[in-house]
């Protein structure tokens, strides 16, 4: 696919836009990590929202903001090959989400949290793990903790955001986006210190999934971290893709391995 791609770099922008998004050479990588940069921008608008609610003076930048999104959903829509399974996924699903929460200011204090969903764009698109498997050994070495500790964290993101933008008016004890972190964290770890509570059964329902959800994301990152660490290699028979880092057969078929070594482990 990438000498596909590289051959076509000259052929026109709809070429370009298919090797910079979908490209393996540095170039391409480096502007996947810009677009990465550009969604932490999109999710830190709102944590600016929320710090200060019922100000008028960031949405001027809300909408240039929201313009920005749309040209660059635009483009990511013409480097596609397969357009409507694009338009299916969740990744693009959460762009028209964020879109309709920068465009509608007439709602911005209550909406702004649907901002959020651009997290999904930063895990789900870009190639972005394949890139920094390729660019950052310690990622290969250590990807299952990254991203079970980044699922985590973009759960306690999205939570919060949810508490303070549904509580703030409601609940006097949420007065701030800190707040609502405290709760989702003490929630989370099922510590429940009892000074703060959720209001209303849609409060109680809230944070029955943060238990439920939160809890079992933390135990998966405590698997990962203290379980030993494996190998990505497919087995050519079976197609197991884990398999333990001193592995010689494979455990699911028998198939003789042959991973790539150092010589280290």
């Amino acid at each position: 696919m990438e000498q596909a791609i590289g051959g076509e770099r000259g052929q026109g922008w709809r070429a370009r836009l298919r090797y910079l998004y979908h490209g393996d050479a540095p170039g391409p990588r480096r502007f996947r990590y810009g677009l990465v940069l550009f969604d932490i921008l999109v999710i830190a608008d709102f944590l600016v929202i929320a710090a200060t609610p019922g100000r008028f003076e960031t949405r001027p930048f809300d909408l240039a903001l929201g313009a920005l999104v749309v040209a660059e959903f635009a483009a990511r829509l013409a480097a596609e090959d397969d357009r409507r399974a694009h338009l299916r996924s969740p990744a693009t699903i959460a762009d028209v989400v964020v879109i309709a929460s920068l465009f509608m200011p007439a709602f911005v204090d209550n909406l702004a949290f649907l901002r959020a969903a651009r997290v999904v764009r930063v895990l789900r698109s870009y190639r972005l793990a394949s890139d920094l498997r390729q660019d950052l050994p310690w990622f290969k070495a250590n990807e299952d903790v990254v991203l079970r500790a980044t699922n985590l964290l973009v759960f306690v993101f999205v939570v919060t955001s949810i508490v303070f933008v549904t509580q703030n008016d409601v609940n006097p004890a949420i007065k701030n986006y800190l707040d609502a972190l405290y709760f989702t964290i003490t929630t989370l770890t099922t510590t429940g210190f009892g000074d703060i509570t959720l209001i209303g059964p849609g409060g109680r329902l809230l944070a029955v999934v943060i238990m439920i959800v939160g809890v079992s994301l933390f135990l998966r990152l405590l698997q990962a971290i203290f379980r030993p660490p494996k190998v990505r290699f497919e087995c050519e028979d079976c197609g197991l893709y884990l398999h333990d880092q001193d592995a010689v057969h494979c455990k699911h078929c028998g198939n003789v391995l042959r991973i790539p070594s150092d010589g280290l482990v």
